[in-house]
């Protein structure tokens, strides 16, 4: 009994979870994803594209204590592509909100989904 339970738990820390996403606009554009402080602090992001194709700039990740991250992505996401693994600085750290800068110019016919993952 007492195994299970330590099973359970560790399966819980180690997942990810879905943070939000947002479908996005023919042209050259930015859209925020709210997190809110009740969800934890992450140690890890994610970001996934499906759908169709972007062209991904940066992405600003502004945390609890009011710092931010800037973090060149620079990529061509194609329908079904990820980032690697992304790090917050300082480790650990509560995600206030994630905006996106990106372009869809002649790369996709189908409107892309941003989805955003966080590691505890």
């Amino acid at each position: 009994m007492v195994l299970l339970v330590i099973g359970s738990s560790f399966t819980a820390i180690n997942s990810w979870e879905h943070l939000g996403s947002r479908t996005v606009n023919y042209k050259l554009d930015r859209d925020v994803i709210k997190v809110t402080a009740r969800e934890g602090g992450f140690t890890k992001l994610k970001v996934k594209v499906t759908g169709g194709s972007i062209n991904m700039h940066k992405m600003v990740v502004q945390y609890g204590n009011g710092k931010k991250d800037i973090i060149s992505l620079r990529h061509n996401f194609s329908k079904r592509s990820a980032t690697r693994l992304i790090d917050p600085e300082g480790g650990k750290r509560v995600i206030r909100d994630i905006t996106f800068f990106y372009d869809t110019k002649n790369l996709s016919k189908k409107r892309a989904k941003v989805h955003v993952f966080g590691k505890h």
